[in-house]
């Protein structure tokens, strides 16, 4: 189970598929194989004519790729605003990011986004746990995202995350009350986004966590994440190519930070074994423990992120962070 905290910092080209029944009365040649056989064939030859086999680069290709980008990069402003509005228009994050009182009615009918037999009902208990709108003032101004890819190991970026108005983090969620109240601390006035209601089995610990935080008074608010909201992003992710049985977690938040913040910086996102210096990391900054295998997509979305990076709506940081230097003592 992943705990999100999103923590208010005070120190601060689409393929359209418009015409594609047209293309599918494409003619085709004449063969002499049987009624059946022959239909097949032309069915399998026009497919591939539609919707051509897609070769998804392996991992050297892609860190080549990457580094013949180079580190020039700047914010293309417009285009950040037009993929804004792209959000906005499929999911809704400002009004739907997480359940709220106005968008979960007693008695509102719901669907997990991750099961497809399964529903529950806005009752008294859980609309009790709600608030009442979206806590936080939006747009979000300058908002960093950060993954467990191991390339953050040793990659000084903390002064610089933590420059932005608001992080959001993943946090592993520990079986022992006091170890997770514990390191829930550092983070202070904090939101913890849980996804009680993606699935059956989050919907304990996310209660969990809830009534825990609240039992000891912690200045963290916990949110629970929309399912209609997570349901969008899986389908506008699909739209664009990305073949998986889930999204990550970890692009269902950047993808609400681009409908949440002006500008968007992501660390960590890197699903590769080696570093542009093909040096080896680990999965992820603090283990080398796999993801199953076919559940993410995670190349995939890397590459989507990555031409995002190329074209100015958010910046994917991927080097090592300047080490800033420390600020005057009196």
């Amino acid at each position: 189970m992943i705990a999100l905290s999103i923590r208010d910092s005070s120190r601060a080209g689409r393929r359209t598929w418009k015409g594609t029944m047209a293309i599918l009365a494409c003619k085709c040649p004449r063969t002499r194989l049987p009624m059946g056989a022959s239909a097949l064939g032309v069915f399998v030859l026009c497919w591939l004519y539609v919707f051509p086999v897609y070769r998804l680069p392996n991992e050297k290709e892609i860190v080549n790729g990457v580094l013949q980008q180079g580190k020039a990069w700047r914010r293309n402003q417009t285009a950040a605003r037009d993929f804004r509005k792209e959000m906005e228009q499929c999911c809704d994050p400002a009004n739907l990011f997480a359940m709220t009182k106005q968008n979960s009615p007693m008695g509102k009918s719901m669907w997990y986004d991750g099961e497809l037999l399964y529903s529950f009902t806005i009752d008294n208990s859980t609309y009790s746990l709600l608030p009442q709108a979206t806590p936080f003032q939006l747009p979000l101004k300058k908002c960093s995202v950060v993954g467990n890819g191991g390339i953050l190991k040793k990659s000084v970026c903390g002064r610089q995350i933590d420059e932005a108005n608001f992080v959001m983090r993943f946090q592993n969620l520990l079986w022992s009350r006091k170890t997770f109240v514990d390191d829930m601390k550092v983070y202070n006035h904090s939101y913890i986004y849980m996804p009680a209601f993606s699935m059956k089995t989050g919907t304990e610990p996310s209660l969990r966590v809830y009534y825990t935080l609240a039992d000891v008074g912690a200045n963290q608010t916990v949110l629970f994440a929309n399912p209609n909201f997570l349901r969008s992003i899986g389908k506008f992710w699909k739209s664009r190519g990305i073949h998986a049985k889930r999204l990550s977690t970890g692009l269902f938040l950047v993808s609400a930070a681009l409908g949440l913040c002006e500008e968007v910086t992501i660390y960590g996102f890197w699903p590769f074994s080696v570093d542009l210096r093909e040096q080896s990391i680990s999965h992820h900054y603090y283990d080398n423990e796999l993801p199953y295998s076919g559940f993410h997509a995670m190349p995939e979305e890397f590459l989507q992120l990555w031409y995002l990076h190329k074209i100015g709506v958010l910046k994917m940081q991927l080097e090592p962070c300047e080490d800033l230097p420390s600020p005057p003592t009196s």
